[in-house]
Formats: C-alpha cells, sequence, structure tokens
C-alpha cells in the first residue's frame, strides 16, 4: 500500500496513562531520538503526587509532553497535536489540551467499565463510544491485546507482558514520524543485558508496534519534522538537573577543588545526587545524609576543610537548613544550596512546579542573612546558573542560594556542549600563611571586596574560632558588643551588595530599549515569554523582554532599565514574589501575572495579560 509523506513544522505529543504505564520512559526515549536527528524539542513531564496512586485514578495520570519542531522552540507548547491516552482517566484530565482536529490514540482496553468507573465517567457513558472525540482523527488501538499478541509464545506471565505496552505505543509513533529505532532497541540492551527475556519482549512488542503501522490500512500517512536550523556544534538531550550536576563538576574541575556534596533526597531535587554519585572520576564526593540539616551541616565542614561544599534540597527541605545557612554565613565560607522548587506549602504539590521560595531563599533567615540569589531559566542554562554560583560563592567567600525548580529540572532541551576553555575562572586563594607585618592571625581582616580570607584547619600561625555567636570585627573573637554587631552586620551586607559590581548588567532578551511594555521574568517562566514576545514584535508592538539570573543583589542598571517602558509587567508561578522586591527596590508599579496551579504559563494567557497594557 502506497504511503504519503507529509512534512510539518510543529509537533507536540502528550504520552499520558497510569503511572505504571511507563509514559515517562516513553516519552524520554521519543525525546532522545529526536534529539538525534538534530530537531529543536522541550519537555515537560507530568508525574502524580502520590508514589503509587490507585490505578486507573484521575490522580495516578502520569504524563509525559513533547514539543519538537524544525523551528528554534522555547516551551514544551500549550495544546497537544497528537495525545496518547492509555486509559479512561489519561484521556478525561488531558483532553481539553488537545488541538481540534488532533490525533488521539486510545489504548481501548483501558476504557472497559472498571476503568471507566474509576474515572469518574457516569453510569454507561463511554468518551470514544460516545460523540465526545468529535472533531478529533481518533485511532483506536487494543495495545494490551497486540502487546500480548506479540509474546504468546513467551512463557511470562499475562502481568509481565502488559509491562511492555508502552514499547507498542513506541514502535508505532516511531513509524508514524519515519524515525529509525536503533536508538531505543540500543538503550533496551543496555538496560536488561543481564535479563534477556525482557530484553526479548521489550524489543519485540516495540518493532510490533512499528509493523502495525507499516501495514495496518488504516493509516496512510508518515510524518516528517526535518533537522533545526541551530548552531553548529556538538548537542545533547540535557535535563535540568543533569545539566546542574555537571555544571557543579565543571566548577568542581575549573576551580581545582574538590566538590562534596551533602544532602538529602527530596522530589524533585533527588536526581542531582543521583547523577553526581556516577562521577567520582572526578574526585566528586556524595554524601545522603540522614535529614537535611546533617546533608547542609557536613556541606559546612566540607568548605571549612577547604571543600567546595555544596546541598541541594526543595522548599520544605531549605526550610529545615535555614539555621544551619545562617551558621555559614555568620563564618563567611564558601557554600552552594541549590532549590529545586516545588508547589508549596509544607508538603504541598511535591511532584508539581512553583516559583514560590524567591521571598524564602531572599528574607527567610533568622536575623539579617544576606545570602546572594540567582536562577536558572532552562534546563540547559542550570549549568551556566550554578557555575556562576560556585564562582561567587568562592570568590566572595558567601553562601549562595541556586534557585531551579520542578519544571525546568525534570524538563529536557538540546544542550551545545561547552568548550572547557570558555568557561569563566574561578579563582581561588587560600590562605597558607601569616604577612610580614602580622603578628596574629586576622579571620576577619576584609579586602576590597570585603571579602575575609579562606584558611584550611591545620595552617600552621591561621588557627581561628568557627561558631554561630556574632564575631568581632577582624579578630573573629565573640562579642555580644552591641556596636561591633552593627558594624558586622552592615559589613556581611555590604559584601553581598558589591557583588553587584562584579556581574553582568542587565541585557534585553528581546525588544525595543524602550516603549510601551517590558515583560519582565525570572527562572522557567523564560520559554514561553520569550515566545510570546517574539510574536507580539513580529505584529508591530512595542515590547520587550528582559529575564533576571541575579536577584540578589539585581544587576546594577536594572532600575534604569525599567524605568524606560511605560509598564513593566512580572508573570511568575506564584502569588507575586519577584513584583514585591522590585516594588520595594526601584518604587516602580510593576504589574504581576500570577499562576499558581503547579503548571506552567502557557503562551495563550500571557499574550492575553499582555495585550492589556499595549
Amino acid at each position: 500500500m502506497e504511503r504519503k509523506q507529509e512534512v510539518v513544522q510543529d509537533v507536540v505529543i502528550k504520552f499520558a496513562g497510569d503511572s505504571g504505564d511507563g509514559m515517562q520512559l516513553t516519552g524520554t526515549q521519543f525525546t532522545n531520538n529526536t534529539a538525534l536527528l538534530g530537531v529543536d524539542l522541550s519537555t515537560f513531564p507530568d508525574f502524580p503526587a502520590e508514589i503509587r496512586a490507585p490505578i486507573g485514578t484521575l490522580p495516578g495520570v502520569s504524563g509525559f509532553q513533547l514539543h519538537f519542531s524544525s523551528n528554534s522552540i522555547h516551551t514544551p507548547g500549550d495544546a497537544y497535536d497528537v495525545l496518547v491516552a492509555m486509559n479512561a482517566a489519561a484521556l478525561k484530565v488531558n483532553l481539553k489540551h488537545l488541538k481540534k482536529g488532533g490525533k488521539v490514540i486510545v489504548n481501548v482496553d483501558g476504557f472497559d467499565a472498571k476503568n471507566l468507573r474509576l474515572a469518574n465517567y457516569p453510569e454507561g457513558v463511554n468518551p470514544i463510544e460516545d460523540n465526545t472525540l468529535e472533531g478529533f482523527e481518533v485511532i483506536r488501538m487494543d495495545v494490551t491485546k497486540m502487546t500480548r499478541e506479540a509474546l504468546k509464545d513467551d512463557k511470562m506471565g499475562t502481568k509481565e507482558k502488559d509491562r511492555a505496552k508502552n514499547m507498542f505505543v513506541l514502535g508505532f509513533l516511531y513509524w508514524m514520524y519515519g524515525r529509525d529505532m536503533s536508538s531505543t532497541e540500543q538503550f533496551l540492551q543496555e538496560k536488561f543485558s543481564r535479563k534477556p527475556e525482557i530484553l526479548d519482549s521489550n524489543l519485540r512488542v516495540l518493532r510490533a508496534g512499528y509493523h502495525y503501522g507499516d501495514t495496518t490500512e488504516t493509516f496512510t500517512t508518515q510524518y516528517q519534522v526535518e533537522k533545526a536550523r541551530m548552531k553548529a556544534g556538538s548537542y545533547r538531550s540535557v535535563m535540568g538537573n543533569q545539566a546542574l550536576a555537571y555544571g557543579l563538576i565543571a566548577a568542581s574541575v575549573k576551580s581545582g577543588l574538590p566538590l562534596f556534596l551533602g544532602t538529602y533526597p527530596i522530589t524533585p531535587a533527588s536526581d542531582i545526587l543521583h547523577e553526581l554519585s556516577r562521577h567520582k572520576n572526578f574526585g566528586i564526593r556524595t554524601f545522603q545524609a540522614e535529614d537535611e540539616i546533617a546533608g547542609i551541616s557536613a556541606a559546612i565542614g566540607a568548605a571549612y576543610g577547604g571543600q567546595l561544599g555544596v546541598t541541594t534540597t526543595s522548599g520544605p527541605g531549605m526550610a529545615l537548613k535555614t539555621e544551619a545557612m545562617g551558621l555559614a554565613l555568620m563564618l563567611e565560607l564558601p557554600l552552594v544550596i541549590v532549590d529545586v522548587q516545588r508547589g508549596g506549602p509544607s508538603t504541598g504539590l511535591p511532584t508539581k512546579t512553583e516559583q514560590s521560595d524567591l521571598l524564602q531563599a531572599v528574607y527567610g533567615r533568622n536575623g539579617e542573612s544576606p545570602m546572594p540569589v540567582l536562577a536558572a531559566a532552562t534546563p540547559s542554562d542550570c549549568f551556566d546558573t550554578v557555575y556562576e554560583s560556585v564562582r561567587i560563592a568562592v570568590e566572595h567567600m558567601t553562601p549562595v542560594i541556586c534557585l531551579s525548580d520542578g519544571y525546568i529540572a525534570n524538563g529536557a532541551e538540546p544542550w551545545q556542549y561547552p568548550d572547557s576553555e570558555s568557561l569563566a575562572p574561578i579563582h581561588v586563594s587560600f590562605k597558607t600563611e601569616l604577612g610580614h607585618n602580622e603578628p596574629k592571625f586576622q579571620p576577619y581582616l576584609r579586602d576590597d571586596k570585603g571579602v575575609r580570607p579562606w584558611a584550611v584547619p591545620g595552617t600552621p600561625g591561621l588557627e581561628h574560632r568557627i561558631g554561630g555567636l556574632e564575631k568581632e570585627n577582624v579578630s573573629g573573637n565573640v562579642s555580644y558588643d552591641p556596636e561591633n554587631h552593627q558594624t558586622m552586620v552592615k559589613l556581611r551586607q555590604e559584601k553581598v551588595d558589591k557583588i553587584a559590581q562584579y556581574i553582568p548588567e542587565q541585557e534585553l532578551d528581546n525588544g525595543p530599549e524602550s516603549g510601551k511594555v517590558l515583560v519582565l521574568g525570572w527562572g522557567s517562566t523564560y520559554g514561553v515569554i520569550k515566545t510570546v514576545v517574539a510574536q507580539l514584535l513580529e505584529e508591530g508592538h512595542e515590547v520587550a523582554h528582559a529575564h533576571l539570573r541575579y536577584i540578589r543583589p539585581f544587576p546594577r542598571n536594572l532600575g534604569e532599565l525599567l524605568r524606560r517602558y511605560e509598564t513593566v509587567l512580572i508573570p511568575e508561578i506564584n502569588n507575586g514574589q519577584l513584583i514585591k522586591l522590585i516594588r520595594d527596590q526601584f518604587l516602580i508599579d510593576a504589574k504581576g501575572y500570577h499562576k499558581i496551579k503547579g503548571e506552567p504559563i502557557m503562551k495563550a494567557e500571557l499574550r492575553e495579560e499582555i495585550a492589556k497594557y499595549l
């Protein structure tokens, strides 16, 4: 049978099913396959909040969204072109985001009476039998039946056979988009090399899905997305947590400081620990402590011993670390605290994204505790942002908070490998001996940047007192003197403020140098702001985009830049936090757009908001 080949520019696919259906693995494999073709992409995994939610229920739906294009893209997309629904709950949760005329691939076995009841459909209602899917292209497949048929000669039990269902769907999509399956075949061979029975079953089902598309007369069209026009270089698909781990490794190698990670597992930051633990060849030490406090305390001990101390967490964990963060600040030691934000407060929405820890990062400690705060904007930007966090921590002898969030931590995009020579140097200066005119070590004697010396314990003649009690200026002795306390508070603040002299000035990402609207963003709102502003500029509107990496201190020219626009709009995935800092510091009547649903801001809603000020 003759097949048509149709070239498309842009595709958004959502894989959705029960948390045991392997949707994350399916999405990841399709993503890796896409990256190998040189197609631009952006992903958004969507996990259930419970470790194992009841099978077939709405809270148990697990999803993976992939946007790939021959053009440059910056978001996982708003509406889906293709929805893969493995059961009734997956369809019910995601159908509202499927484009009219879009394709919906349904596993009919997941729409039996039991699944419909678990998905809270009324008695007698079946969305694939009534007019619910009218206006969509429906591809009905009994994935369960065909998976079992492909494995009919296998001695495995039915439950074990059904675990390969996701491979059937993946194989079919590889056929639909004219892909070579070798990358996934190689992945399966590596993953199940010691389990030949499981390897064989997955490979057979993967190929069965591909051949189903190739031999069934129902499908007459294959789609092709051409290679994206990207800057020449070597690329790989990278997730935010991976990029952050690589950034820490690069900073360790570049600075010559051994890296010590003291941490406690927490969603969505745990993968940083997992990734770093694989790289002992770089001298990386990872320590999974018994709790959050022990994790950061061990990292402070490493910093005191002359190493690169790092701790990773999310909002609830950072709340537990705050007293120890104050200790690191009092000691004025370099320490990097990575906060991968999630929905709060308390346990909140552990698998959903949010930007709600900004005020916690800036103010959330007892006493006057100023710390630099940086925020990553995209999965690949996690590398550069954490690398810069290390540079500031080491060169300015201060704890630094590096913010990521669940959206970019688990999302993926193409990343061009940086050249080692292109990375900024990280200058490390240990004090090793007393100066000629220095009869006694003065651990809090500061240089022009307000930075005290870093003396490794055990260095002869450089013995000094440590601890959380207030230090006497210069000598470092314990002091309860009120005048000294005020002096030290001011000096610590001045040191952080001076960092503004050693970071770049704020630049526009896009748009005119002045005009009607400036959209000011931070963190993971980058992609949606960039996309919408670019569209509005093409239409001739006076709108610009600036995105902050440095939040404390702000870039020294930020106030002057903001005042060049009639309106400053700040979209955030919180109830309005950066906007408070901007209004306070620059006395600008900034406008806010706040979304707190555990999901990213969509292009359509942001465009509508910007339009109000144009």
